[in-house]
């Protein structure tokens, strides 16, 4: 069986030295990003074991925080074509990618929904992060994201971000506790059931949510306990084959699909291994195991 790896990162070259011609000094902004493995594909395929797939999304070095409305279009169009020339040029690792949208530009951004993710055969869905501009995802800007996604039924990659409005940022629970927030806000806002067809990947196994259920379930009404339980949620924890469980038995077993956050979490190559032993460490039937590794990714490509 194929492992199939749906959360996994990659920063594309020529759309990075795109960016340091108009930020020289833009890496120092992030130096997590200093990772050969996200530009050099020779060693990324290197590290990664048989038998497995990744679908790729850029890494957050998003245009719009750095450049206006055009031109923040444009280096994202120019990104996910180059995106998709990696897929193609590489199917036996990569199976799929995730596009990139320009956030401060939302008429350009549903143009290149329809134009590199509507019949595309390599992009088949956008990631988008908990704020953008510094505002929440779900403000009524970008709305219209969400109901072109899930009008085309391709899935929105849902990754974390710090509050920029925070001063106390801290990477190990900071990212969790965004990525809650903004699931809360998704339900709050009744996108779930204004869009039926929207499908919502978030990283993380769904943060907070998994282990506060059944505060959910008495704080909030019965609707939102059930819309909370239409995201779809990956792996990447780390590990901790009982709190994925967790996941399991609220999201429902194909609601959880494999993802590692690679190539970060575990240096030098990532936590592939990691995470993918916690899988088959959970006390859940071969089956499940399966659908978590390949099958709910297969199946929700079908929906």
């Amino acid at each position: 069986m194929t492992v199939i790896d749906v959360f996994a990162h990659v920063l594309p070259p020529k759309f990075l030295a795109r960016m340091a011609v108009i930020h020289p000094q833009i890496m120092d902004q992030f130096p997590y990003m200093k990772n050969d493995l996200l530009t050099d594909i020779e060693q990324h395929k290197a590290a990664l074991p048989a038998d497995h797939q990744q679908i790729i999304s850029a890494v957050n070095l998003n245009p719009e925080d750095f450049v206006e409305p055009e031109q923040a279009a444009e280096l994202c169009r120019e990104a996910n074509d180059e995106l998709a020339e990696m897929v193609r040029a590489n199917r036996d690792i990569f199976p799929a990618g995730v596009a990139m949208l320009p956030m401060n530009n939302v008429p350009a951004a549903l143009r290149l929904i329809d134009e590199q993710v509507v019949g595309s055969d390599a992009l088949v869905g956008v990631q988008l992060f908990t704020q953008a501009l510094g505002q929440p995802i779900t403000v009524a800007a970008y709305e219209p994201i969400f109901a072109k996604l899930a009008e085309i039924g391709a899935p929105v990659w849902l990754h974390p971000v710090f509050d920029t409005h925070k001063t106390d940022n801290k990477l190990t629970f900071s990212w969790e506790y965004e990525l809650t927030q903004a699931m809360n806000d998704i339900v709050a806002a009744k996108y779930f059931r204004k869009y039926p067809g929207l499908k919502i990947i978030v990283h993380h196994a769904g943060a907070m949510v998994p282990y506060f259920s059944q505060r959910i379930k008495y704080i909030q009404s019965a609707e939102n306990y059930a819309d909370f339980q239409k995201f779809y949620v990956d792996t990447a924890i780390l590990g901790n084959p009982q709190a994925l469980a967790l996941a399991v038995d609220f999201f429902g077993s194909d609601h959880v699909l494999f993802g590692t956050d690679s190539p970060f979490g575990i240096p030098p190559v990532g936590p592939t291994a990691v995470i993918e032993q916690a899988v088959n460490d959970m006390a859940v039937s071969p089956q499940v195991k399966a659908g978590i590794l390949s099958g709910n990714w297969q199946a929700l490509q079908q929906k």
